[in-house]
């Protein structure tokens, strides 16, 4: 949360923080429908992890017969349209730092979800925020639930005010930690009942797999492999493998697909970076015999399409989101350099500064990876 103007924040925090209190005096007088809100306004890659919860919430016993709204991002509308809609009533898709400093807007759409009369809100990501703890509460919910949280997303002196909105606050015992199995015991509390799903899946029809994937992004530059290995490691590639090779990924991959493209001999790959959406990359992974990329969305996509994968890994977030437990298949092959400070969730000590990488990051040569590579080769 990164805040330019101080006092439409402090406009937007009112609304956040104080307009919940009226409208829980006035959802006394009403009866709620049978409608539940799930808010989840993360990344690709959490979405991925989570999708099929709606599915098997929508199925359960508890919320028969309820219709189920969400508020997610604009980044991956086009894969709940694609694959999700028909578990879901009405939709939101929203730019979440957007309504820091716009308290009007943030009014309206917490307004819009008030006349909604959800009976629950659920809340499931670990890691809440600000904005989410407002949304929340702006419902007046008869049942508002969520996970007692870090402070990663929000700050001790919000959360302390936005932990009361909740009427159940579910603690992670310490033996979860993988984001999915998060996400598995979070739905199975709430729908007080076992749950027997292993392991993200999208359902797309099976083809025959052929090509290698190259996403060379990372959402966030600090968090990248740099594309002058990802160079090097394209040109090991086409010189010892007939498979076609794809760049993928979105705009913010543009720039690097940009240089790779041009640095390499013509026709030797195809560049498909920012040609596609969304739905059309997963398709593009799900048809690929390999994916190569950091820890971005694409490496969740790859393991929910069971195609083969090799994650460039920091270590910012280890073991929360790779590497993947044992018993999901199949896994990402991650390529790392331990460091005493992994886990920072990356708040980095060494503070790097453009152009250049976290260090756990650019510590991993070429031909450590190379070497994760070749077996998955048709040599």
């Amino acid at each position: 949360m990164h805040i330019q103007n101080r006092n439409l924040f402090r406009l937007t925090r009112f609304v956040l923080l104080q307009l919940p209190k009226l409208f829980a005096f006035f959802a006394r007088f009403r009866k709620p429908a049978k409608r539940l809100l799930i808010i989840k306004i993360d990344a690709i890659g959490d979405y991925i992890l989570f999708r099929n919860f709606i599915e098997l919430t929508a199925k359960s016993e508890k919320y028969k017969g309820y219709k189920i709204d969400l508020i997610g991002n604009q980044l991956w509308h086009g894969v709940t349209a694609t694959w999700d809609a028909q578990f879901l009533y009405q939709t939101y898709f929203v730019k979440p730092n957007s309504f820091y400093e716009a308290p009007l807007k943030t009014l309206r759409f917490g307004w819009r979800l008030f006349l909604n009369n959800y009976d629950t809100v659920l809340q499931p990501t670990y890691t809440r925020t600000f904005i989410t703890d407002g949304f929340a509460a702006l419902t007046a919910a008869r049942e508002i639930v969520g996970y007692i949280s870090d402070n990663e997303g929000i700050a001790p002196r919000y959360k302390s005010k936005t932990d009361r909105f909740y009427t159940k606050k579910i603690e992670l015992p310490a033996g979860v930690y993988f984001e999915f199995h998060r996400n598995k015991f979070f739905f199975e509390m709430v729908l007080g009942q076992p749950l027997q799903i292993k392991q993200p899946y999208i359902d797309i029809q099976a083809v025959a797999k052929k090509g290698i994937a190259i996403l060379p992004g990372a959402g966030e530059y600090r968090r990248g492999w740099e594309r002058q290995k990802f160079l090097q490691l394209i040109e090991r590639l086409i010189a010892v493998s007939d498979e076609p090779v794809y760049l993928i990924g979105g705009p913010g991959e543009k720039d690097d697909g940009d240089y790779l493209h041009a640095n390499l001999p013509a026709g030797s790959v195809v560049n498909l970076i920012n040609t596609t959406t969304l739905p059309q990359l997963i398709e593009t992974i799900a048809a690929c015999r390999l994916l190569i990329s950091n820890e971005t969305g694409a490496t969740h996509i790859a393991v929910a399409t069971k195609t083969p994968s090799v994650c460039v890994l920091g270590g910012g977030h280890f073991e929360r989101f790779a590497p993947y437990p044992q018993d999901i298949n199949p896994a990402p092959l991650c390529v790392f350099e331990k460091m005493p400070c992994y886990y920072c969730n990356w708040d980095c000590i060494y503070k790097p500064q453009k152009p250049d990488n976290y260090p756990c990051i650019a510590a991993i040569e070429v031909e450590k990876v190379w070497q994760a590579v070749k077996p998955f080769l048709a040599l």
